[in-house]
Order: structure tokens, then sequence, then C-alpha cells
């Protein structure tokens, strides 16, 4: 009986100290924005507490891609920072947030969105495998280029305009988020 009891209090220990370290394990986040980002949460819920997406949140509220982005996707979205949208003529993020503006507003965000999870890796395997480029075409239809820059990975839209990757491969539970300094246009 006294074997049985130990076994018992062995098997007890065993199974509260893996419980415990299941619970211990702490997701591996990147921070954006001043913002711990988790792969356990979706693209929405970890954007809006990013300080440096601001702008792209409420384009996305204004463009009612809200529910969409929140979706299973996967998705991959190139963020740009608030300081991508400063740097825009004044008054475009004006206009583009004007209601009657929502349809250019909703061509311009899902521009900066590839259907599926695609990563640094897999954004530079094909770079390599297209000798030097790579082409992807977004939810909005057109295409993106992206080439390297030295180590720095890049992003060009249809109008030649160039965006560098600062933040790579933050994980959601529903794609992939890489952070863009300049904003995209189609």
């Amino acid at each position: 009986m006294k074997t049985l009891r130990l076994k018992f209090a062995g098997l007890l220990a065993v199974a509260l100290l893996s419980t415990f370290g299941a619970f211990a394990q702490k997701e591996k986040t990147v921070m954006v924005g001043g913002a711990e980002m988790y792969p356990s949460k979706n693209i929405i819920e970890n954007a809006v507490n990013s300080k440096d997406h601001t702008t792209l949140v409420a384009a996305v509220k204004a463009a009612g891609l809200v529910e969409t982005l929140s979706g299973t996707g996967p998705f991959t979205v190139f963020a740009p920072m608030n300081s991508a949208f400063d740097a825009l003529p004044k008054g475009t993020v004006d206009n583009l947030l004007k209601p009657e503006n929502k349809d250019m507003l909703t061509s311009v965000l899902t521009y900066h969105v590839i259907p599926g999870k695609v990563d640094s890796k897999a954004v530079a395997m094909m770079i390599k495998d297209g000798g030097g480029k790579a082409m992807a075409k977004t939810v909005q239809g057109e295409e993106l280029t992206f080439t390297m820059k030295g180590k720095n990975l890049m992003v060009t839209d249809s109008k030649g305009n160039s965006a560098k990757v600062t933040t790579a491969d933050v994980y959601q539970s529903n794609g992939v988020i890489h952070v863009i300094d300049k904003v995209l246009m189609p």
C-alpha cells in the first residue's frame, strides 16, 4: 500500500509540474509600437495596441475591414507606420478617410495584403528563385515587387515607390505582419 501511495504521489507531482510548466511557458512576442504582439491574437487584436499604427487602425476601421482582418485568413500584411502616412502629401489621409472615398481607401489598404502566411524566409526564397526579385498578387488585385537591398527586404508598388521592411515576421493567429516605412499605392 505504501508503494502504491508513493507511485501515486510521484505521478501527481509529475502531472502538476507538467501542468505548471505548460502555464509558465510564455508566448514568443515581438515588440511593435511599444506593445507586445502575441502570436495567439489576430491581426486586429495586436494592431490596436501599437502606438506606431494608429493611423492604419483608423483607416482599417473606416474601410470596414476589421471583421475581415480578424477572420481566419491567413493574411500577410505590410503595415505602414504612422510616419509613413505622415509622409504622404498633405490632406491625403484626411481625404481617404472620408466616407465617400471608402472604395479608394479599401483599394489602398488591400494593396498592402497578400493572401496566405508569407514570412521573410519565404519571400527571400522567392527573390532568390526569381533571380533577384519576386512578385506577389495582393488582395486588391495588383502586384507588389520584392527585392533585397543589402540585408533589407524592400517592397515596391506599381508606381515604383519602395518601402523597407523595418520589422519582419510578426506572427499572428491568422497570418503575419511585416512593418514597413512607406505607404504603398496601387
